[in-house]
């Protein structure tokens, strides 16, 4: 499931038009191929909306929002923000690669491979492992 959900957003950042039309602009095409090739935000199920690339640690429609995002700047450069979408700006960069980065170093502790589920499974499942 996590894997479709990237070739959908990496195909689509491939066209030259969204659906409908609108122009896809480069600088978020480039940065949702550069998270893309990165393994550790390749394993979460990625999401777009308004410029922004968003990762959850769940595969099910509401996420965790304990991850950070990406966005696109009018002028082409990038900015992190999060982990929630009510999260002060992390920073801003000229930089796919460095906006990528800065995610990467901000994922939380133990977090792994995309939970098929709900943000509610996941807890429930860590709960019952740390348990044991």
């Amino acid at each position: 499931m996590v894997e479709a959900a990237w070739r959908k957003s990496l195909t689509a950042t491939g066209e030259p038009t969204r659906p409908g039309g609108t122009p896809l602009l480069e600088p978020f095409a480039g940065m949702v191929r550069v998270a893309g090739a990165e393994p550790q935000l390749r394993q979460f199920y990625p999401w777009t909306g308004m410029g922004e690339l968003y990762f959850s640690r769940c595969t099910e429609s509401r996420p965790t929002w304990d991850v950070p995002c990406i966005g696109t700047l009018g002028d082409g450069r990038y900015y992190v923000e999060g982990p929630s979408c009510n999260s002060p700006r992390i920073a801003e960069t000229g930089s796919a690669q460095t906006a990528v980065v800065m995610v990467v170093e901000r994922l939380p502790v133990g977090c792994g491979p995309a939970f098929d589920g709900s943000p509610e499974e996941l807890a429930a499942y860590r709960g019952e492992r740390d348990r044991k």
